[in-house]
């Protein structure tokens, strides 16, 4: 075990020392938003009343990887399967690349492969929440339309 701050966790991440899923990396960019636990208990106190809400990532299998689909992206579903009764699969004969290039409204992570993750996020959080930083681990450049 070692003890990391969240951009020492990220870096860990991207040079392979460690791994973790989408969902903690997504996290992870979000705490990036603090530099001290004094600041993120500051903030978490300010806004804890404001009230949450339900995710479920929708998995979009695209030609050459994956993007995990959150609420407020332009392609999540209107009615998601927050149970996984219905096991429903989305999938494109698109690239990654061209997902991104012809999307304006974003809110996912982006998964090339295990160890390439960026997180796109240009939508307003709910509840007084924070978005991540939009960090990526790996080499793409989608930035044009951010």
């Amino acid at each position: 075990f070692q003890w990391s701050s969240p951009p020492e966790a990220i870096e860990r991440f991207k040079s392979q020392e460690i791994w973790f899923p989408p969902p903690q990396f997504y996290e992870l960019c979000r705490l990036c938003n603090f530099s001290s636990l004094g600041e993120l208990q500051k903030f978490s106190s300010a806004r804890a009343l404001e009230g949450c809400e339900r995710w479920m990532p929708v998995m979009l299998s695209a030609a050459d990887g994956f993007i995990q689909l959150l609420p407020g992206d332009e392609l999540y579903p209107e009615d998601p399967d927050y149970t996984g009764e219905k096991q429903t699969i989305m999938s494109t004969d698109k690239k990654v690349e061209d997902l991104m290039k012809e999307g304006g409204i974003f809110h996912r992570i982006v998964i090339k492969n295990i160890n390439s993750l960026a997180v796109y996020v240009n939508i307003q959080a709910k509840y007084k929440h924070i978005n991540p930083l939009m960090i990526k681990c790996d080499d793409s450049d989608y930035n044009s339309r951010l």
